[in-house]
């Protein structure tokens, strides 16, 4: 017997994870699970998001990919777990519906770019720069000067076309107008509760009622839902040493910092 070459899961729901900052290494992650659930033909996804936010460019390839899966027929409803906040709200939008719990701290949407001016601590030390550089902005943002208006200037203009973006996503994921959009999306953030008022969200519920509702939408058999989880991370031996915990907390701490600097992000800083 010639056993087919892929496995297929047609009455099999499948779920990815979406936590802590969205960087270069979560949009590997979770691109690859996406890619693993288009070729089992899975027929719904659960989308899982616990995150702050991060980066533009990975988000917006992981909304673009979720886009994709939907296209070819793939059921796809977000789940926000304890915080789904900047770019977790621009990729829980690529779902065809998202379930938030009533406490769920969402919104955030907005852009930060964040530089450091350390001019006069490198005074008081006596570290002094010099610049060689090709063109007069090729140094912009750099810690040893603060801003001039010109440069202020050219940095509100990417802030402001980021925005744009972001704002023209939500709006057309959602069904909402952009100036509709406009009237939360000043960077405030809100309950799940707060959201759904809003239309940002679709129903209240935790992640159970997320996964009735996508078998409701692929016609699944809802008291018999057997999600697959895709694209876990790596567990680390270190995980299991004594204060393994603090030190995972102390590394998203970080990552976030070197995150805020000098990027363009979608991200919650509380």
């Amino acid at each position: 017997m010639i056993w087919p070459l892929r496995r297929k899961s047609h009455r099999r729901m499948a779920r990815i994870v979406v936590e802590g900052p969205i960087n270069g290494a979560t949009r590997q992650r979770v691109l690859k699970a996406l890619l693993e659930v288009k070729r089992r033909e899975f027929p719904a996804l659960l989308l899982r998001i616990d995150s702050p936010g991060g980066t533009v460019g990975d988000s917006q390839e992981i909304h673009a990919a979720l886009l994709r899966l939907r296209e070819n027929g793939c059921r796809v409803v977000a789940s926000f777990g304890n915080i789904s906040a900047s770019g977790g709200v621009y990729i829980g939008v690529g779902a065809e519906k998202i379930v938030s719990n009533p406490g769920t701290i969402t919104g955030s949407i907005g852009v930060i770019l964040r530089g450091n001016d350390l001019s006069r601590v490198f005074e008081r030390i006596g570290i002094r720069f010099d610049t060689v550089k090709s063109g007069k902005f090729k140094d912009i943002l750099s810690p040893d000067r603060a801003l001039n208006p010109e440069e202020r200037a050219l940095l509100q203009d990417l802030i402001d076309s980021s925005y744009s973006q972001f704002v023209g996503v939500v709006a057309k994921g959602r069904n909402l107008t952009e100036e509709t959009v406009k009237t939360f999306a000043d960077g405030r953030v809100f309950s799940g509760e707060q959201a759904l008022s809003l239309g940002l969200v679709d129903e209240l519920g935790d992640e159970d009622h997320a996964l009735r509702l996508a078998a409701q939408l692929a016609d699944l058999d809802q008291d018999d839902i057997r999600p697959v989880t895709l694209g876990r991370p790596r567990r680390k031996v270190s995980n299991l040493l004594p204060g393994s915990q603090i030190v995972s907390q102390l590394q998203k701490w970080l990552t976030m910092e070197l995150m805020g600097s000098g990027q363009v992000l979608w991200l919650y800083r509380p």
